[in-house]
């Protein structure tokens, strides 16, 4: 979620609920909540310890942000009925923005809101080797947010997910680059899902740099690289506290790569690149060289914030303040190893998210294929992602992104475009 959360245009969030409580009971027994909603009830009914920290999340979000405009799920009920909400909905509709900001806002906050109740230091679960003491990291929660996930998931690819008023919206703000011709014809969208994964018109909407010359290295994504960092001989990569990607300070590359990787050691004294998606790119993902694959493999994770989310009075909005904890990666990432004629492997990680982060490959990403620079590697589903190309000690990886001399950070780049170059050591 790294950049997700750079400054954003302002917004006075207000959210309605589904359905109103008339007391405790009717509310435990609702039969319209989402499928999701009536697992985690059934969990706190059975689950004394699990329902305490739920009340006491909720309950420490309150004294933060009292106002039930923008924090609704003040107590057990409304929390239920917010979920539920939240479950069957677009990534904009549980929040209702009183001014007409963009859509990429509306996303930003919605996924804020939802977490923050959730991402509350609890003294109770201090000391529990946790990633963060709060509750979508303690068990059986964390477990139940994939369960979550997957059943918003379920909604978002369903055709009660999209409409041409949901198509106007995405239309009628530029940071999705609707307006630009890019892509293959709306009417194919038949979901929300189809839209977030949305193909692109034809190949010449994302000319493919020096598509012959493997020594150029191409943008795998409409990203935004976020620099190279060299690894050592220990596979670890050579810089005090890692580097921030998703919910981690990544450092071990073996473990990155997992266990069971028969490539786990073949970067050791390699370089360490990525480049982060926002929610409004195109969130479809190509091959940055060419060569042969070796490995194919998704490594499941938890798909957290990755973070802290707090509450701004004075602006009225969520922030997100990306976590400093050396932790390894929790998020479902995709790893494909690709071997290549004259500059050895490239390890190819696609990463999720929260919220419905998924990684998905194409169907003819399997070992021993030939693949060409540009061709297509795989999709995310709704959710911002990042991108990991890792490189072998052979060769040397340099960027060539051009940079924002104030900002000192590298300039958003469309996939296809030229991101670096190798050479050989």
């Amino acid at each position: 979620m790294k950049n997700l959360i750079k400054p954003f245009t302002l917004v006075v969030v207000a959210i309605t609920l589904i359905t109103s409580c008339n007391n405790k009971g009717n509310s435990l027994k609702n039969s319209s909540y989402g499928e999701a909603t009536k697992e985690l009830i059934a969990m706190i009914n059975t689950d004394t310890l699990l329902k305490t920290l739920l009340v006491s999340s909720i309950q420490k979000a309150k004294e933060i942000n009292p106002d039930t405009v923008s924090n609704p799920a003040q107590s057990l009920e409304t929390y239920f009925n917010f979920v539920s909400k939240v479950e069957t909905s677009m990534p904009w509709t549980y929040i209702q923005n009183s001014r007409q900001t963009s859509t990429f806002n509306h996303i930003f906050q919605s996924l804020c809101s939802f977490y923050f109740v959730i991402d509350q230091p609890l003294l109770e679960l201090e000391g529990k080797d946790l990633f963060h003491n709060s509750l979508q990291y303690y068990e059986p929660f964390a477990r139940w947010l994939t369960t979550f996930n997957k059943s918003w998931q379920k909604h978002l690819d369903s055709e009660k997910s999209w409409s041409k008023e949901y198509y106007e919206i995405v239309a009628n703000d530029p940071a999705f680059g609707i307006q630009n011709g890019w892509y293959a014809d709306p009417s194919n969208w038949k979901t929300f899902n189809q839209f977030f994964a949305r193909h692109l018109s034809s190949v010449s909407a994302r000319p493919i740099a020096s598509p012959n010359d493997n020594s150029v290295v191409t943008s795998y994504a409409d990203a935004e690289p976020q620099g190279v960092w060299s690894i050592d001989s220990s596979s670890t990569i050579a810089v005090k506290d890692g580097v921030s990607v998703k919910s981690a300070n990544i450092k071990n590359i073996t473990k990155l790569l997992g266990e069971d990787s028969q490539y786990k050691n073949a970067f050791t004294n390699g370089t360490f690149t990525h480049s982060f998606l926002n929610v409004n790119d195109y969130h479809r993902y190509h091959f940055p060289m060419s060569g042969t694959i070796k490995e194919v493999r998704v490594i499941e994770g938890i798909n957290p914030t990755g973070g802290i989310i707090t509450w701004n009075p004075t602006e009225n909005r969520y922030e997100f303040n990306p976590s400093s904890v050396n932790w390894q990666m929790l998020e479902t990432r995709g790893c494909v190893i690709l071997e290549t004629e004259d500059y050895g492997l490239a390890a190819l990680l696609p990463i999720g998210m929260a919220a419905v982060g998924s990684v998905n490959f194409e169907k003819n990403i399997k070992v021993g294929e030939q693949v060409k620079k540009g061709d297509m590697l795989g999709y995310f589903l709704f959710g911002g992602s990042d991108f990991i190309m890792i490189f072998q000690n052979k060769v040397t990886f340099a960027m060539d992104a051009p940079k924002n001399k104030k900002s000192n950070s590298y300039h958003h780049q469309l996939m296809g475009e030229r991101l670096g170059h190798l050479t050989i050591k």
